[in-house]
């Protein structure tokens, strides 16, 4: 049983990455359905959190339905980072992640993120800070390094559990790889095979089918799998993880649909939880992925992302289901318009 303090994730845990505008309660209640073990929020900005940024604040949203979920916050400052962590523990997540992975310029320029990489004293001496703040497990989510001439994920591993960090995720690239090139599994799984590592490890990067998730949880001793990129848009990707895991067998592609049953379900969630301009807008990064690999698609998509009107934008989800089921099309007359531009 693989567990993070007191909270228990099962044998091996798939998990769903932070990810910005993307990993939050509509989407997260979706992969929490298709059998996610443990989410985690978009990462928080703790000066947005200690100046009460809408924002920031709105981020801190949990539902019973998706737990355990660990709230991600990044920051530089001692002070500040405690006072966003009492925040945190205020919204009773079941885990307090901190961000030292982001590789975004805005971020790192801060020395936050995986800017931090650059001064490994200073991330320990910030973690440490952070785990005598909080009552709550402290996490880790970083990458391998700040480039290839600085790779210290080893060291950073073994100092942070001994400030007290209850599970670590890396991400098998530097910070100067963005998400560029195959992620590298293989300090990972060195660092599972150290004997001083008693924390669990959560291997991220490229996992993007059932068989790299086997293939990777096989050769590297993972104790889980952290998802990001490969479920946006597919949150059936920890269904058929487990499916595999269970079997062996490679589950059919969800039917069209389902594809549109998700997509129609993503978008209510999104449009009850960020009112209607946000909820149509940030629905769009998924469009694609959920109907990825059907013929002719394309004015359909264009559709998607460029219609305003939730309204209109379901009937465009019907006549998706009409046209790709192979069944005799009705298209009401308002989207047929638009279809011929």
């Amino acid at each position: 049983m693989v567990k993070i303090g007191q909270v228990e994730l099962g044998e091996f845990p798939l998990l769903l990455a932070p990810m910005e505008d993307v990993s939050d309660p509509p989407f997260r209640a979706l992969c929490k359905k298709q059998g996610c073990d443990m989410m985690y929020t978009e990462f928080i900005s703790v000066e947005g959190l200690i100046r009460d940024a809408r924002k920031s604040v709105e981020k801190l949203d949990i539902y019973d339905d998706e737990r355990p979920v660990g709230i991600q916050i990044f920051g530089a400052e001692l002070d500040s980072m405690r006072r966003a962590a009492e925040i945190v523990e205020e919204a009773k997540p079941e885990v307090l992640d901190i961000n030292f992975g982001c590789p975004v310029k805005k971020v790192v320029c801060k020395m936050a993120g995986a800017g931090i990489l650059q001064d490994i004293d200073r991330m320990v001496e910030l973690t440490d800070y952070i785990v005598k703040s909080t009552n709550l497990p402290v996490t880790v989510k970083t990458r391998l390094g700040w480039d290839d001439q600085t790779i210290k994920i080893e060291e950073v591993a073994e100092r942070l559990q001994d400030v007290g960090i209850k599970g670590l995720s890396i991400h098998g690239r530097t910070r100067k790889q963005m998400y560029k090139g195959e992620a590298d599994w293989t300090l990972i799984g060195k660092i599972k095979e150290n004997p001083r590592i008693h924390i669990p490890i959560f291997g991220n990067g490229d996992i993007n089918s059932p068989q790299k998730a086997a293939e990777y949880r096989d050769r590297y001793g993972v104790d889980g799998i952290m998802i990001g990129r490969a479920s946006i848009g597919n949150p059936w990707i920890f269904s058929e993880i487990k499916h595999y895991f269970e079997t062996g067998e490679i589950l059919p592609p969800p039917s069209t649909y389902e594809r549109v049953r998700m997509t129609r379900e993503h978008l209510e969630r999104s449009l009850d939880w960020k009112g209607e301009k946000l909820g149509v807008v940030e629905m769009r990064r998924h469009y694609g992925q959920y109907f990825r690999g059907l013929p002719h698609f394309k004015p359909y998509r264009k559709l998607l992302v460029t219609e305003y009107d939730p309204k209109i934008l379901f009937e465009i989800l019907d006549q998706i289901l009409d046209r790709f089921a192979d069944t005799e099309a009705i298209v009401t007359p308002l989207v047929l318009s638009k279809l011929k531009g």
